[in-house]
């Protein structure tokens, strides 16, 4: 019997790789001597560096660059198999910052794009970007202008940093913009769809997340337009309605115009990169999970996009997670055969991160006892050691 265990991290308590390792604990206690195979799982937001270096087995290069409002921070991106992965998070992300320094109008993703040309100037072509978890909402424009970018005002000055300057910009100059970029692939990983303006975009949704109020909101997302409006005549095509470039305050749109990047699902680039498919070759049963599963879960997160992977060669997909939330059901019609909740009881959630590791054992067990249930019902054979 082989197992294969896919997960996305716990939130505040357990890595994706210990997260198997807890499930895998459980279920040999049933299963003692199937064959388990543990892939790393991430769909791009903070984490997946590490997921991925440590589970495929790879080197972190340590960056100092700017944080989203100009302080020293380092950074990171890793290195498997001569190819670079890196997340936004790392240098612009939302845990950087203090509450009260919040404030997407000012915040920049100047340093996301040290980070980037530091791996070009290191000679890496192939380079993946995952772009969850941001305290940004310029469009990817401070990325821009660390690669050498000028972004200017009607009078040809600089812009300064955020997502309200935007509101001024003229005109875009590339003359000193790093040729390294035409060598490279860049990838975007992103766990979401939204397009770049309006009431699904970038400032409606996620900026209030990281401090704008309602007028805040309404002048990014202005701001934002006419940044579109300059790029995209820059560009020569339309890219706001491309699906994700709303993501990370606008970063995947600015991926696409300044690098030339290719938006796809996070997972869906994880899943590629860490070869899912060989993986699972002569697999019995996928299980996944991740901190709270709901109706939202459809919508590019980890469960569903490994379940999507395994269902075409036939594979049970059996869901652990540590909450089960309004409309998870929907999820059956994504793959997923069933969930089991981490949670033997109802408790807070403070007691609930607290006891993590104990419950993913308890109800790794729970599950596979169900499971050893369902193959005596059916006839399946069963001695008892597999």
């Amino acid at each position: 019997m082989k197992i294969v265990i896919a997960s996305d991290s716990y939130k505040g308590s357990n890595t994706s790789l210990k997260v198997a390792d807890l499930i895998e604990e459980g279920a040999r206690k049933v299963f003692g001597s199937a064959e388990y195979v543990k892939i790393p799982i991430a769909d791009g937001g903070e984490g997946t560096v590490e997921a991925l270096v440590s589970g495929l087995g790879g080197s972190i290069t340590d960056v100092m660059v700017q944080d989203p409002i100009g302080r020293s921070v380092k950074a990171f991106y890793g290195v498997i198999d001569g190819k670079v992965v890196m997340e936004m998070a790392a240098a612009s992300g939302l845990p950087l910052l203090a509450e009260n320094e919040k404030d997407p109008r000012k915040t920049s993703t100047y340093g996301t794009g040290e980070v980037l040309k530091a791996a070009l100037e290191a000679g890496y072509t192939d380079i993946t970007i995952g772009i969850g978890g941001s305290a940004t909402n310029d469009g990817g424009a401070g990325l821009a202008q660390a690669l050498g970018y000028r972004l200017l005002d009607g009078s040809g000055a600089e812009l300064p940093p955020g997502g309200a300057a935007l509101a001024n910009i003229a005109k875009v100059d590339d003359s000193n913009a790093t040729s390294l970029l035409k060598g490279a692939a860049i990838h975007v990983a992103c766990d979401v769809d939204n397009p770049l303006l309006g009431a699904q975009g970038a400032s409606a949704v996620y900026g209030p997340q990281k401090g704008a109020d309602p007028t805040a909101v309404s002048e990014l997302d202005s701001a934002l337009a006419r940044f579109a409006d300059v790029v995209e005549n820059w560009k020569g095509r339309p890219m706001r309605e491309i699906p994700g470039t709303g993501a990370a305050g606008g970063l995947g749109f600015g991926l696409t115009a300044f690098c030339d990047a290719i938006i796809k699902s996070g997972i869906d680039t994880i899943l590629d990169l860490t070869e899912f498919e060989e993986k699972i070759d002569g697999a019995d049963l996928v299980i996944t999970g991740e901190g709270k599963i709901d109706g939202q879960s459809i919508r590019g997160k980890v469960p569903v996009g490994v379940a999507a992977r395994a269902k075409p060669a036939g594979l049970p997909v059996l869901a652990i997670v540590g909450d089960i939330g309004t409309g998870a059901s929907a999820v059956y019609e994504y793959g997923i055969d069933s969930i089991m909740s981490t949670v033997d009881r109802a408790m807070p959630l403070e007691e609930a991160i607290a006891r993590s590791r104990e419950c993913l054992v308890n109800a790794a067990e729970r599950a596979c006892r169900m499971i050893r249930i369902g193959m005596k019902v059916a006839g399946a054979r069963y001695d008892g050691t597999t």
